[in-house]
């Protein structure tokens, strides 16, 4: 492989783990964190919540599929989440340089190296999560030789400002307007929102939406402290009083709280995978979830006109919150989920739902 020489993962806590390189050859700090997904990378490097972080990739097999072109469909990237690769750095256990699959474009090696993007392999990537685990995520920094950096932390900036796009955008050309308030959305969700007949506005995370004309009101996910989106949730505050349909995903669960007066805070490590089961309130309905997310709302701080929509199974904290008697909800995990699973994408039926309801009840 192009570049690859010994480099080393060091973390804040003193941790110093030797690996090899298979990215682009520079230094590169931010929070590390871990993901339990066995497949997605491309979906997953590419992902804006994943902004000023280190990714551990714990599925011991990483690049065996290489990566897919970057085919255009609907004025997206059909095979990504976003324009970019989002993470600082990314940690694997074992690298194949040999990727075979019909969609493969090229090697995860050149993608990375296309992309600027520090790798390393040959890491204890169980240990490191067991750590993660234990001693919560922190800073942490990929090191090549007379080239340190300092340590960051991204949870001191307003990262949404860095991911959400700058101008208004228009996909489709449907019969239900979305307002898509962009925190550093996944491309699928766009792409799920056009399946059900909608014309999508996707506009910067402090645009002013509030006397925009619009069917329906959509709260993308994004990266870092949600507390750092003061207009976000400033305009949030004001549009939730009124009864349009409101639907928000991850960070957009976050704001929703934050917006209708209550409070959110930073979780241990975090849930990043595939497979975290959540169960709908009042049901006994489990579904299987993927989420990539660092902090969540306490469903406590709210007043008795909010409940909770999904729990997690896992550790008992919020996945969403609905309004009993407007037609607002969110979710902590991602309908739109790309790679996978796909179990809880009928909530984008319900949201299409309460917009024609809602029209209905205008007319």
């Amino acid at each position: 492989m192009p570049n690859e020489q010994n480099i080393k993962l060091v973390l804040k806590n003193g941790l110093e783990i030797k690996g090899r390189s298979f990215g682009f050859p520079d230094s590169t700090s931010g929070e590390v964190v871990f993901n339990t997904a066995m497949t997605g990378y491309p979906e997953s490097l590419t992902d804006p919540s994943y902004k000023g972080q280190i990714l551990i990739l714990t599925y011991p097999l990483i690049g065996n599929y290489g990566v897919p072109s970057a085919d255009i469909e609907n004025n997206l990237l059909k095979n990504f989440e976003s324009e970019k690769i989002h993470v600082s750095g990314l940690v694997i256990s074992d690298y194949s340089s040999g990727s075979s699959h019909w969609k493969s474009h090229k090697s995860l090696s050149d993608w990375l190296i296309e992309n600027n993007i520090p790798a390393v392999y040959g890491v204890d990537t169980r240990m490191l999560t067991k750590i993660i685990r234990e001693k919560g995520s922190m800073p942490g920094k990929i090191i090549f030789e007379n080239r340190n950096v300092e340590f960051y932390n991204p949870d001191k900036e307003n990262l949404v400002e860095k991911v959400s796009t700058d101008k208004k955008i228009i996909y489709g050309n449907g019969k239900h307007k979305i307002m898509l308030i962009d925190c550093g959305v996944k491309f699928n969700i766009i792409r799920r929102l056009l399946t059900r007949d909608t014309t999508v506005i996707r506009v910067p995370w402090d645009y002013d939406f509030t006397e925009d004309e619009y069917d329906g009101l959509f709260i993308s996910n994004g990266p870092g402290d949600p507390k750092m989106c003061d207009s976000t949730i400033n305009n949030l505050s004001l549009e939730i009083k009124k009864d349009k349909p409101v639907f928000g995903i991850c960070l957009g669960n976050q704001l929703l709280c934050l917006a209708a007066g209550g409070d959110t805070y930073k979780l241990k490590y975090g849930h990043r995978s595939h497979n975290q089961p959540v169960m709908q309130d009042g049901t006994k309905k489990c579904f299987i979830t993927s989420q990539n997310h660092g902090f969540a709302a306490n469903p406590d701080s709210l007043g008795n006109e909010w409940q909770i929509f999904f729990t997690n199974l896992n550790d008992n904290t919020n996945e969403g919150l609905i309004h009993k008697e407007k037609m607002i909800f969110s979710t902590q995990f991602h309908p739109e989920a790309s790679s996978g699973p796909t179990d809880t994408d009928f909530l984008f039926d319900l949201f299409i739902e309460n917009i024609e309801k809602h029209k209905k009840v205008g007319k």
